[in-house]
């Protein structure tokens, strides 16, 4: 994959980052759905609509499975760890 344009951005203290207008606006739409990758060595952000099949099903059970894996139950079984 070749590289097309670099720009930089800041981080907030709550974790925020803005997406510069001329990457925004070429790529995402205002309320789109974004697919965010955490590799070894970079993390990505790709439009939603751009990701196969099944890795946007498993992106869709992440909601609906973190009614299960959130519980009270779950963090003191594993608050120790």
């Amino acid at each position: 994959m070749e590289l097309i344009e670099m720009k930089t951005a800041t981080i907030t203290s709550k974790g925020q980052i803005a997406i510069p207008k001329e990457i925004r606006k070429n790529y995402f739409k205002a309320g789109s759905k974004i697919a965010i990758f955490a590799f070894e060595d970079r993390v990505e952000i790709r439009p939603l609509k751009s990701i196969s099949k099944k890795i946007s099903t498993a992106i869709a059970s992440e909601k609906s499975l973190a009614k299960e894996w959130n519980s009270k139950e779950d963090e003191a079984a594993w608050k120790d760890l």
